[in-house]
């Protein structure tokens, strides 16, 4: 290790202030729950009073005050304003980025092996000597010579992509599609070997925590659960605005089987045979995709309505005229959606999928995943009692408060940095 990491490491003992780089391959709250997860875990932290900085390939993170970003620029291949192309030519005379591009044209997903040596070469330049170096799911190659330069480091992965894939590939239609989705997700051969050797990895779940380590073969000892928290700046209960009789909202318009959409759409189809029933979905579909092809099919176009993206003020608005919120998905490493709901004091029907059991809790109604019959009857019963719906949802909104927020991962997050900055003084 080098004198100055050592240094700094010793003046933070227990109880003082740390500083922390976070590490994402892409880090803009667009892109998904990556970007989220950088964004308030880097504010909550902050706000306990550490120093964080944040090292991000494209697109970049939007960051609170006080809060430096350091980019990482890589080719932003699948940026749609240039998708799949090079904008300089001259970007081509790096041998990572002629990796990078080549990798991409054969079908793979190069961007979590290229940004760690990235973030490396930054790291060894600037020497900001950090107490701890914590990475958002790259689990790159990059990411073992950061922490064998003599930095302390701890891994996050939210949920096996392991999942994803076999869900992917069982929905191919052809060998050709199976094929070119074994090799989109061949950079998890990768993510495998590097999580092995990584000694603290934080995960959301107790069922992340199980998956994972029999995907990737990590001892469970390796783990600490550290659930995501629920941003309430923006999913509160909004007063003054008339609940809906029979609204269901879901914040899943993807076309991804995982996700689940296609069966509460078939069990809104057979709900709408006995009675009004609307759909507000946050987000579009892809154009000409599975999801598109089924609301024609199921004859639902005037029953289910599409916002787009929506900015972070409506979401308030949305759950607070919304019946219920059902959360469809087969599999969630933790189910943001779920406590999004329960923050903004809305009723929650969601799958037993994954780690949705741990968010939800009590506090709302459980079916088995991809069952569209216990989907149906579960909106229907919802529908038919008024009271229960609001026990559900004054219990939803307790339990995020309760446990679910940013601050209490923060907390917890901290917790873990102590024991890997430990771990590495006894080296």
């Amino acid at each position: 290790m080098k004198q100055a990491d050592l240094k700094n490491g010793q003046q933070n003992r227990d109880g003082c202030a740390l500083r922390i780089c976070l590490m994402t391959y892409r880090g803009n709250p667009t892109c998904g729950g990556q970007g989220v997860y950088i964004q308030y875990l880097s504010r909550a932290l902050t706000e306990l009073g550490h120093e964080v900085d944040v090292l991000s390939g494209p697109p970049y993170p939007e960051l609170a005050e006080g809060i430096a970003l350091h980019k990482i620029p890589g080719l932003d291949l699948y940026n749609p304003e240039h998708l799949f192309k090079v904008t300089n030519i001259r970007d081509l005379s790096s041998l990572l980025n002629q990796f990078e591009f080549l990798s991409m044209c054969s079908g793979g997903f190069p961007e979590p092996f290229t940004f760690g040596f990235r973030a490396r070469n930054h790291l060894l330049r600037s020497r900001n000597g950090y107490d701890i170096i914590h990475d958002n799911q790259s689990l790159s190659y990059g990411l073992l010579r950061i922490a064998a330069s003599g930095y302390p480091t701890v891994a996050t992965i939210h949920h096996p992509i392991t999942v994803d894939r076999d869900m992917e590939i069982a929905a191919a239609g052809s060998w050709l599609r199976r094929m070119k989705v074994r090799r989109w997700y061949a950079f998890l051969t990768m993510q495998k070997r590097v999580s092995r050797r990584i000694q603290k990895i934080i995960t959301v779940s107790e069922c992340s925590k199980r998956d994972i380590g029999r995907e990737f073969r990590i001892p469970t000892g390796r783990f600490r659960v550290v659930p995501n928290g629920i941003n309430l700046d923006c999913f509160y209960p909004l007063n003054g605005i008339k609940r809906a009789d029979d609204q269901i909202l879901v914040t899943n318009s993807a076309d991804t089987p995982l996700k689940g959409l296609r069966y509460l759409l078939e069990a809104v189809a057979e709900i709408r045979r006995e009675r009004k029933i609307r759909l507000v979905v946050i987000g579009k579909p892809k154009m000409d995709g599975e999801i598109e092809r089924l609301i024609a099919e199921l004859s639902l176009g005037d029953t289910v309505r599409f916002t787009g993206r929506i900015p972070h003020e409506e979401f308030a608005r949305l759950y607070a005229e919304a019946t219920m919120a059902v959360i469809p998905s087969l599999y969630e490493g933790f189910g943001m959606p779920a406590g999004e709901a329960m923050a903004c004091g809305v009723p929650v029907i969601s799958t037993s999928g994954g780690a949705l059991p741990e968010v939800v809790g009590n506090a709302g109604i459980l079916v088995p995943p991809a069952d569209k019959s216990a989907l149906k009857e579960a909106i229907l019963a919802l529908l038919d009692n008024p009271e229960r719906r609001r026990r559900l949802g004054e219990a939803g909104l307790a339990r995020v408060k309760g446990s679910i927020t940013w601050r209490h991962a923060a907390l917890k997050t901290v917790e873990v940095y102590r024991e890997a900055i430990d771990a590495h003084r006894r080296l």
